[in-house]
């Protein structure tokens, strides 16, 4: 009677679809019965008896969202119970909604990115029509790892990159904020030997395009590469290398740069400042490569652990 009373109410008085009060239905009546079976009423139920019917739902298993929708449900249900003077209090005040874990983004091993990178170092080394469109590969490959910059900063990377001398590169990235990030010996040589091609297939066209200013030129509307052509490339290389395709892309290139990055020791806030994040929480889905190096020098180097291995 109440809960048809609640769903009229949402419906009359907030507009509520159909849909939405068909979820607030079910939801309620899926607390009903569980509430029915502890022996509590729906309208009377506590706060402890709400928080034990989240936990059910958590260990069968429910996603965190689907948790949170009927937490969603609940409030709402309590709090016109409490505005119809039906309750004295509101029993889902207390109750915290379950946290959302973040997807831990997808990696690669340093074997496959050793892989990828001399698949694309020998097919840059063989001579040909299309050599100039390998090397831009080798050459965005390299970038990409050495720097972990987003793939949007690197497609658009200027043509005076060519002309730059020394180990850092200034980015421009979100909000037009600038950073340094340093490129490795392999990056500057393939940048170097893709330079002297360019110029050297520029200077022997008959007919010479005009000078652009993106360093990867393509006939788009931008007029650099276009990160799809990149992705779709880079599956194929992947698929050469033999390596998955659906398990690389430029994205999981630069969670890589980061991942290694800390699995070899460096600090959380640096990786920060070269990924060019704005907030340091941004950077923490990578915390559990920070664990799995702990977890590691703890069993390697405490007195414990090695005299736990020695009896062993």
């Amino acid at each position: 009677m109440h809960l048809e009373a609640f769903l009229e109410m949402m419906s009359a008085e907030r507009g509520a679809a159909v849909n939405t009060l068909q979820s607030y239905e079910r939801d309620l009546d899926d607390l009903h019965t569980f509430l029915s079976q502890q022996g509590v009423r729906l309208t009377e139920a506590g706060s402890s008896d709400l928080g034990s019917y989240l936990s059910s739902l958590s260990s069968q298993g429910f996603k965190p969202s689907s948790q949170a929708r009927r937490l969603s449900a609940m409030r709402q249900f309590y709090k016109f119970l409490y505005a119809e003077g039906l309750r004295t209090d509101d029993p889902t005040g207390i109750l915290d909604a379950p946290k959302k874990g973040r997807a831990l983004p997808k990696t690669m091993g340093v074997d496959e990115v050793t892989k990828l990178l001399t698949q694309a170092e020998q097919e840059a080394a063989v001579e040909g029509p299309d050599r100039l469109q390998r090397l831009r590969m080798l050459v965005l490959l390299e970038m990409l790892y050495a720097t972990g910059m987003r793939v949007s900063e690197l497609i658009s990377l200027p043509a005076k990159v060519l002309d730059q001398e020394g180990r850092f590169l200034m980015i421009r990235g979100k909000g037009n904020k600038e950073r340094l990030v340093p490129l490795s010996h392999s990056a500057i040589s393939a940048l170097k030997t893709y330079g002297r091609l360019q110029a050297e297939i520029a200077a022997n066209a008959k007919n010479p395009a005009p000078e652009s200013p993106w360093l990867f030129p393509a006939a788009s509307r931008q007029g650099y590469l276009p990160r799809q052509v990149f992705a779709r490339d880079l599956k194929d290389l992947a698929i050469r290398a033999g390596l998955t395709p659906s398990l690389i892309s430029p994205h999981v290139m630069r969670h890589a740069f980061a991942s290694h990055l800390l699995a070899n020791g460096a600090d959380l806030r640096v990786v920060q400042e070269l990924l060019g994040h704005s907030d340091i929480s941004t950077t923490q889905i990578y915390t559990h490569v920070l664990e799995e190096r702990l977890h590691q020098l703890v069993q390697t180097h405490h007195p414990l652990a090695k005299q736990a291995k020695k009896q062993d």
